[in-house]
């Protein structure tokens, strides 16, 4: 099959193809399904994309430690899948989530908790 071909069948077909990195990852952001907050970005491999489907609850897979994970497993905080969404060239998961707990190790609603000052600081957000 062409790359053409490939591209026309991932970007437009029904088939579940997703498009991992040289690295064998792909970016992941997990949303609030109720709100629309934007709750944590990770990155999955293969394993951790057959995980999540299979069980129902958020897989990553950990850089830093080089290993699969599942959120919340230790701290309880887990991150209960509603619905997955998949971007046009299937690069990127949308993970609409049920939050069990603060998604960020930090123990912040959100990863996402600074914004960048004018003046180049960080400030927290309360919201």
């Amino acid at each position: 099959m062409s790359a053409t071909e490939d591209s026309a069948r991932r970007e437009q077909g029904a088939e579940f193809m997703p498009k991992f990195d040289s690295n064998g990852l792909i970016t992941a952001v997990a949303v609030d399904h109720e709100t629309g907050a934007l709750l944590m970005l990770a990155h999955m491999n293969a394993e951790a994309v057959g995980k999540t489907l299979e069980t129902g609850f958020a897989y990553f897979y950990s850089r830093s430690r080089g290993r699969l994970w599942m959120k919340g497993e230790s701290s309880g905080h887990v991150l209960k899948i509603i619905e997955i969404r998949v971007d046009c060239d299937q690069d990127a998961l949308e993970l609409r989530v049920e939050a069990a707990g603060p998604a960020c190790h930090t123990m912040a609603p959100s990863c996402f908790y600074r914004r960048i000052t004018s003046g180049g600081t960080l400030e927290r957000i309360d919201d």
